[in-house]
């Protein structure tokens, strides 16, 4: 049976959040035994190669096509009222690709990895002319509008104007999807019941949760509690150029990091994560801070570390950070907003903190109190082994999308 997907990044390697997500949906339908095409736009020639390694790996078809410019892409969309992540994604010749590979398979289903790549299998099946239309599957992932609509609220001009232009046109662009598309998924409930306060029927939406590969993300032994003291291991993770990311980072160095060295002077926090922007490469000349960049693997520093820190003040959707975290068995300080969509409790799982004097108190708490740490290991391990198997997240999607009779 023929799935189509239409990425908006190539999915390989599996490095970052949406990649992560995407790449794992891929390996689950072919294990289930969909034959699949993956069609992605490209903005830089390693990413053709990442492409050729994804078709091997999963022994599928994977189509790419440059994209123009980015300055004309920017231009197209201030000149057409589009907004601007639809336009970033959008390349013609790939839309010729899926328009001409629409109309001459006829596939089962045609699933978009996020709303910006909804315009391209909508003209797609308009073009076909086919009596049978394909099945029309998005996964919203998070809901974009509301991101944008957070980066506005502290952004300061012109970005604050940017920013509202696109939460508004992502809004405008996620309820024509809604109308338009036979099913929809979101990370989380959280994300469901949000995008719903938009809508007079949800009918249409559900969740398709994050999982996890537990072979790839596992305990280390425990360190001894005299280690952990003398010069406790702090972690952040994630891609550092993301807005969110770097703003977490940002405001825990500024404002918490002095006061856990002054009481811990041999800390050590570790960013490690792709792209780090300027901003957070200065902080390396704060004591104790250390910005990796691109590492091959990111389990040595999850399973080195004794504490790792979510302090998200922006955010959207399940943390796939956190679960790894989890998986690994590292105690985890966060803020609500990272923990959101996790199955998770409070006090069991992991420490919640809204402020900065919570956030520190909750550290010293941890540091302080080995049981406390070993106690949260092992809950959050046995969480994650028991409802974050990839294999048991992903069911609703291939049961969505198995002809009606079908095991």
């Amino acid at each position: 049976m023929d799935i189509m997907i239409v990425a908006h990044r190539v999915p390989y390697p599996a490095d970052k959040g949406e990649k992560i997500r995407t790449f794992h949906q891929l390996k689950y339908l072919v294990e289930q035994g969909f034959q699949l095409t993956v069609f992605a736009p490209v903005e830089r020639p390693q990413e053709l190669e990442y492409a050729n390694q994804l078709a091997k790996v999963l022994s599928i078809k994977v189509i790419t096509t440059p994209l123009p410019a980015a300055w004309w892409r920017k231009l197209k969309a201030l000149c057409c009222n589009k907004a601007m992540s639809e336009m970033h994604f959008y390349s013609q010749a790939l839309q010729q690709q899926l328009s001409t590979a629409v109309q001459a398979s006829a596939p089962r289903a045609v699933l978009a990895t996020s709303s910006a790549m909804a315009p391209y299998i909508s003209k797609a099946v308009s073009q076909s002319g086919s009596a049978k239309r394909p099945l029309l599957l998005m996964d919203f992932m998070d809901l974009d509008s509301d991101k944008w609509r957070q980066y506005s609220v502290t952004a300061g001009w012109p970005m604050r104007w940017v920013y509202r232009r696109e939460a508004k046109l992502v809004a405008q662009l996620e309820q024509q999807i809604y109308r338009n598309f036979d099913h929809s998924f979101f990370i989380s409930a959280n994300e469901v019941e949000l995008f719903g306060q938009q809508l007079s029927d949800t009918t249409k939406v559900s969740v398709l949760a994050n999982g996890l590969d537990t072979q790839a993300f596992y305990p280390a032994e425990p360190k001894a509690a005299d280690q952990v003291a003398a010069a406790p291991v702090f972690l952040f993770t994630g891609v550092m150029d993301y807005l969110p990311n770097e703003d977490a980072v940002l405001w825990f160095v500024e404002t918490m990091w002095p006061l856990i060295r002054q009481r811990y002077p041999q800390a050590k926090f570790y960013i490690a994560g792709m792209q780090p922007s300027k901003r957070i490469q200065q902080l390396e000349k704060q004591p104790g801070v250390i910005v990796t960049g691109y590492v091959d693997s990111i389990l040595p520093y999850y399973q080195q570390a004794d504490i790792f820190v979510g302090p998200f003040r922006l955010a959207r959707g399940v943390q796939n950070k956190i679960l790894q975290a989890m998986a690994c068995g590292l105690p985890i300080v966060t803020t609500p907003l990272g923990a959101e969509g996790i199955a998770c409790h409070a006090e069991q799982h992991l420490l919640l903190a809204a402020t900065e004097s919570e956030f520190v108190a909750a550290i010293f708490r941890l540091l302080d109190d080995q049981a406390l740490r070993l106690a949260l290991r092992q809950q959050a391990v046995t969480l994650i082994r028991e409802h974050y198997s990839w294999d048991g997240v992903l069911q609703p999607l291939s049961k969505l999308l198995k002809e009606p009779g079908e095991a």
